[in-house]
């Protein structure tokens, strides 16, 4: 019997352990420099030689203090994301961050990060932020904030910030627990996928007609990252 109890203890914190790390896994030293130049694959990327490593590997003259231009898609906005692709020294500590820069009513539209919680304060403006939980509740939360304020988007979870101001720009600062957060918008993934999903499948799953689809499937749907 205590045999058996201890094996289903053994279960049960193997389980609990592996449900918590909902995020990168912690680094088992100091850093781990990202070698972008090794052909090792790993889920994540490889660390440089310690005595390769300069000072510049943490450091990115990225300009965030400068605002970007946001006239180049149609959702009048522009993430500027800093993750390990960007910035080597990253890997494996577990976080990016991202300016993000809107035009008069122009938004971040509903997208999710696979693999990231993300906090955000408000820099200049003002945000209309929400998101959505999973099924089968799908409730709303929502709220208006101002410069200087802070709002949580859990990992996972579909969410958006939109400029409402008519006539003033607004700038956002986000922080993501995953060196590489990854993004995938909503409306880019399921009308502009390559190759395009079935009408069919599309249509039965918005209750709309196919030439209602092939519509939304002919639109240029843009990235605004970079």
């Amino acid at each position: 019997m205590v045999s058996s109890n201890f094996y289903l203890l053994s279960v049960l914190l193997i389980a609990i352990a592996s449900g918590a790390r909902a995020t990168d896994p912690s680094p088992l030293q100091d850093f781990c420099v990202a070698d972008k130049e090794s052909t090792v694959r790993v889920n994540g990327l490889p660390c440089k030689d310690i005595k390769d490593v300069k000072v510049d590997d943490f450091f990115l003259a990225a300009d965030l203090d400068k605002p970007r231009d946001t006239t180049t898609n149609k959702v009048k906005s522009n993430v500027t994301l800093i993750n390990v692709m960007k910035l080597a020294g990253l890997n494996t500590l577990g976080i990016s961050m991202a300016r993000i820069d809107y035009a008069p009513q122009g938004q971040n539209p509903p997208h999710t990060h696979p693999r990231a919680t993300e906090i955000l304060t408000v820099l200049e403006g003002s945000l209309y932020v929400g998101f959505v939980t999973s099924n089968p509740d799908n409730k709303f939360f929502s709220k208006l904030l101002n410069k200087g304020d802070v709002f949580v988007f859990p990992q996972g979870l579909i969410h958006f910030q939109f400029n409402p101001s008519h006539d003033k720009p607004a700038v956002a600062l986000a922080a993501l627990s995953s060196q590489n957060p990854g993004a995938i918008t909503i409306s880019n993934a399921v009308f502009g996928s390559k190759p395009p999903i079935a009408d069919d499948v599309l249509a039965k799953a918005f209750q709309v007609d196919k030439k209602v689809v092939d519509w939304l499937q002919a639109q240029f749907w843009e990235d605004n990252h970079n």
